[in-house]
């Protein structure tokens, strides 16, 4: 039952980190305009990884994809790939984790095949959590630089008696989805790799240690003795302590009488 429940909480938490991944992915809101020194504007600006979004005050908002792959920084485009390879691992995971499950029974699927697709499942969930933690990482870092670039700028040109007015951007609520959804893909994938142990069979576990036959149905074969080398029998230790034979005649009689004659 732990192991059911186990490998059932995994692919429920794994679900949700792909699907939260896919929502991150697909959101404008990546970075967003930063409104401290200016809370009434009357345009409002806010990116994601596709298209960049301008919404008035009226309420009229206008987004534009962008229309070029070349002209994106080395970076953005880290980050899009790192998204992507995490959103295609997690599918992946999702369809193997599926015919994994315990309370599922797919015709005569062992349970070692099971443990099998289990484990590669939460692989696949490890992988794809780091992809999206990473990606997201990777753009606040940018996201941080940037704004420190710009507020640098921003005062220098004040100092200097120019008035330089410069857009800056801050997290967006899509960094957050993204961070809760590779935590929960990481978390899940955690899971399903320690249900695997649980699915192994105990057979199959002490596989190295095996036992082919029991006491009763062996049998034993008593061989002629093969007496090493340099070893003669002693006729004497044979035959008793003080034991003597006399000496023998031609004809089978002994010249004198032994003393076990008379016994």
């Amino acid at each position: 039952m732990p192991t059911t429940l186990c490998q059932v909480m995994g692919f429920l938490l794994s679900s949700l980190g792909v699907g939260g991944s896919i929502m991150a992915t697909a959101m404008d809101t990546w970075s967003t305009q930063d409104l401290y020194d200016n809370p009434v504007t009357a345009v409002f600006q806010y990116q994601g990884l596709w298209r960049s979004c301008v919404r008035q005050s009226s309420g009229f908002t206008e987004c534009r994809p962008y229309f070029t792959i070349l002209g994106l920084p080395a970076m953005f485009q880290a980050v899009r790939a790192l998204m992507i390879v995490g959103i295609v691992l997690g599918i992946l995971g999702l369809f193997v984790c599926i015919f994994a499950l315990k309370c599922i029974r797919i015709g005569s699927m062992e349970d070692t095949a099971k443990a099998n697709m289990t484990l590669t499942s939460g692989i696949m969930f490890i992988v794809a959590g780091l992809c999206a933690i990473t990606g997201v990482s990777v753009f606040a870092n940018m996201l941080v630089t940037n704004f420190w670039m710009s507020t640098t700028n921003m005062y220098q040109g004040m100092g200097m008696g120019m008035q330089n007015v410069q857009n800056r951007y801050t997290f967006g609520s899509a960094l957050f989805v993204g961070w809760v959804a590779g935590g929960l893909a990481l978390v899940g994938g955690i899971m399903m790799c320690l249900a695997c142990k649980g699915l192994i069979p105990e057979e199959s576990r002490y596989k190295a240690v095996s036992y082919n036959a029991s006491g009763r149905n062996i049998s034993y074969r008593t061989g002629p003795y093969k007496a090493g080398p340099g070893y003669e029998a002693d006729p004497k230790a044979r035959k008793g302590t003080g034991y003597e034979e006399a000496p023998r005649s031609e004809d089978g009689r002994r010249p004198y009488p032994s003393k076990y004659d008379y016994v």
